[in-house]
């Protein structure tokens, strides 16, 4: 009788383990989804509105971009004028930000929007709920640095900061400046070899890569894993390359729809969930 309740037990607990342990690697499969420059297919691109439509959507996280206007104020827009998103054109390391605040950027994606402004980064951070992530893509260079790290170096969200650039040097720097919170370098191609690129921004302290999701392969995330970096996708809207990045191990996935990403994503962990049990 004891044996036979020991067995029962021992089987009870192998059961139980192997299923947390089947919880733990689905919860690790899954990838962060990323509201580019917020809820951007429906909402005005880099706005108030833009994020807090991507908060609803339960976004994972809003990527904003950011410039610094001649006035030092860190402004949330992609471009370096104003041209395409509000019909006027300013440079806007050339402009303070009152005159970038009476434009509006709203209506050329849809009238409902009218009205809407430029905002400053302030005023994203402030729509950032608890548990969510913001990564600022920095589009300026190391000038705006010591401005973010004197606006945010001890603000009460800044662990929730991610920072991204294109430019090495600047997300170096930006990495210098904020050792607590993760910095990816953003690139389109890479031009040396793989094993080159992962290490140089493994030395240099970097958390990993933000990539064109169209360079991304099975070998560009089994080397970040080895080297112990991150691997991050961007901008993806058809769902079935979503689903096949997050496959791969990709960490993140920038999207203008997150809505419809979220539940891709979510329907293929359960394909796969139900593949792996029969």
């Amino acid at each position: 009788m004891r044996n036979s309740f020991r067995f029962l037990f021992l089987s009870f607990f192998t059961v139980l383990m192997s299923c947390q342990n089947q919880t733990q690697e689905e919860s690790a499969g899954k990838s962060l989804v990323i509201a580019h420059r917020g809820a951007s297919y429906y909402a005005p691109e880099n706005t108030v509105a833009a994020a807090k439509l991507a908060w609803q959507q339960n976004a994972d996280a809003v990527e904003v971009d950011v410039h610094l206007s001649a006035d030092h104020q860190i402004v949330v827009i992609h471009d370096y004028d104003t041209e395409r998103t509000a019909g006027k054109k300013f440079v806007i390391s050339e402009t303070p930000m009152d005159s970038l605040r009476a434009l509006e950027v709203g209506s050329f994606k849809a009238e409902e929007y009218k009205g809407e402004p430029i905002p400053i980064l302030d005023e994203i951070v402030e729509t950032v709920p608890e548990g969510k992530t913001l990564f600022v893509e920095i589009k300026s260079d190391e000038k705006i640095v010591p401005v973010l790290k004197q606006a945010f170096g001890e603000h009460p969200k800044i662990n929730q900061f991610v920072f991204i650039a294109f430019d090495y040097e600047v997300i170096k720097e930006a990495k210098k400046a904020f050792p607590d919170n993760q910095a990816y370098w953003l690139s389109s191609q890479l031009e040396e070899d793989l094993q080159t690129v992962l290490q140089r921004v493994k030395e240099d302290g970097l958390d990993g890569v933000n990539l064109n999701h169209k360079i991304i392969t099975p070998a560009v995330t089994d080397l970040a894993e080895e080297l112990g970096l991150s691997v991050y996708a961007w901008t993806v809207n058809d769902q079935e390359k979503a689903v096949d990045l997050q496959r791969m191990g990709v960490k993140g996935i920038t999207t203008d729809m997150p809505d419809q990403i979220l539940t891709a994503l979510a329907k293929g962990n359960e394909n796969q969930q139900a593949a792996s049990v029969n």
